[in-house]
């Protein structure tokens, strides 16, 4: 579903934005009539309130959605998608009260407020739609909409339409759409190409596992995305209860996030050398799984201890970072949804993130803050590098004592991911409620900051 602006029409209906607690000094220079139809509505500007003031009985005169306070903004994301969604169907344009800053985020709010997953369920919807203000890039508001409508339907679509095969597929189709160079690696051929451990987690599906790839642009710095594509986790031999299966299809997630962030690079043309990478897998029970106590050899030439089957994410990424790090590119992010902990630690709102260089934690961080897409960073904290150090092999891919989960994985995979600067994404990927621009279900994190934070962290 495209995500656009409207285009500019005479008939635009007039919107004014007001912000908490001026209502009054608003309407002090408007008509009677308007005043007191405004107070009679009880109108204050909160967030979320919508008042349509009538001229006639086919067509609104204007219409006014509140802002709120800068300190109810703060407890929440794209405040005019609260309105946006309550706006009757019509084509608007900001007549008054723009702010001054962020006005490209809550215009990408506004456009977000009117996606629907709607495959399985048709849904009518007449969505108001609202003309590009001036002073906002338009283009890139509607590409980075567009990168997180790929998202969001991918995630939200069930295993059944979305396993390694889908996925692959979604990916081609991406690479065909940017001219990007295509290839995979499936099934066998992963065990003949040095693959093992995506080969492994995979090996017990009906849909073979596989190694997903792409490359796009031919100048400029070089920036390999690794996502993690586990199309469903049913948690292996140690499987899980059935209530943690419920949002296992979102265990795609990683992938997901990076498909759209790809999509924005590349549609947005930044002059980088990008490439993608994603183990496709399913993770699932059969005779030929690979279970727990198991020893795996992996692409990098380090052995992995298997204390828990439900622990595979790490283990696919593993082999692909190994692949990555032999690119010699100038910057890796993988993205996952990979612990329990990191939701724990920061919530579903936060994608925390790793890496070891001050400077682009910094620059993301700012960055994050410009765009409204909250980031966090944890610690690759050294003194734990041996709880990931077992009896019988090089690395273990679950350590026990429960502490500190979200960093011993982080570490897991800087061993694979080796000298290229590294950050490490783990997302949750999801919006247990409907908020406004952000349906319940899939949804983006931290792309949008790194998009953002890309000039500073690739010297662009």
């Amino acid at each position: 579903m495209p995500l656009s602006f409207a285009e500019p029409v005479e008939s635009a209906i007039p919107l004014h934005i007001v912000e908490g607690n001026t209502i009054d000094a608003w309407l002090s220079d408007k008509p009677a009539d308007v005043a007191e139809w405004v107070r009679l509505n009880g109108f204050e500007g909160g967030i979320g309130q919508v008042l349509v003031v009538p001229s006639g009985p086919d067509r609104p005169i204007s219409a006014l959605v509140g802002y709120g306070t800068a300190a109810k903004r703060k407890r929440g994301r794209y405040a005019l998608a609260s309105a946006a969604a309550k706006l009757p169907e019509g084509v608007y344009r900001i007549a008054s009260g723009a702010p001054e800053t962020g006005l490209e985020t809550e215009c990408l709010g506004w456009l977000l407020s009117a996606y629907r997953f709607d495959r399985y369920r048709k849904k009518s919807s007449k969505p108001a739609r609202l003309i590009a203000p001036d002073g906002i890039d338009a283009k890139r508001v509607e590409i980075i909409a567009a990168g997180e409508v790929l998202l969001r339907d991918l995630i939200n679509t069930p295993t059944s339409d979305m396993g390694p095969d889908k996925l692959e597929e979604a990916a081609s189709a991406l690479a065909s759409m940017h001219g990007a160079q295509f290839s995979s690696i499936v099934g066998e051929d992963l065990i003949d190409q040095n693959f093992p451990m995506i080969h492994a987690v995979g090996r017990a599906s009906e849909t073979p596992p596989r190694l997903v790839e792409f490359k796009w642009g031919s100048t400029g710095p070089k920036l390999t995305l690794v996502g993690k594509g586990v199309c469903f986790d049913t948690g292996g031999l140690d499987i899980k209860p059935p209530s943690n299966m419920l949002l296992m299809k979102k265990d795609m997630g990683g992938a997901a996030n990076v498909l759209g962030l790809a999509h924005m690079i590349m549609a947005l043309n930044l002059p980088v050398q990008l490439r993608v990478l994603i183990p496709a897998v399913e993770n699932s029970i059969a005779g030929n799984a690979f279970r727990p106590g198991d020893i795996l050899m992996s692409r990098k030439g380090l052995t992995v201890e298997v204390n828990n089957t439900d622990a595979e994410g790490r283990l696919v990424l593993a082999d692909a970072l190994a692949l990555a790090e032999e690119g010699r590119p100038d910057l890796v992010i993988s993205m996952a949804t990979l612990t329990g902990a990191a939701r724990v630690a920061v919530g579903p709102d936060i994608a925390p993130f790793f890496t070891d260089d001050s400077d682009a934690a910094t620059a993301l961080s700012r960055a994050a803050s410009r765009v409204d897409d909250p980031v966090w960073q944890l610690p690759f904290h050294e003194p734990y590098e041996e709880l990931i150090e077992p009896a019988y092999a090089d690395l273990d891919n679950a350590p026990s004592g429960g502490f500190a989960g979200a960093t011993t994985a982080a570490l897991f995979l800087r061993r694979f991911a080796g000298e290229p600067r590294y950050m490490h994404f783990d997302i949750y990927g999801w919006s247990p409620t409907d908020r406004p621009g952000r349906s319940k279900g899939g949804t983006g994190q931290g792309i949008r900051a790194l998009l953002e934070a890309m000039p500073e962290l690739l010297k662009l």
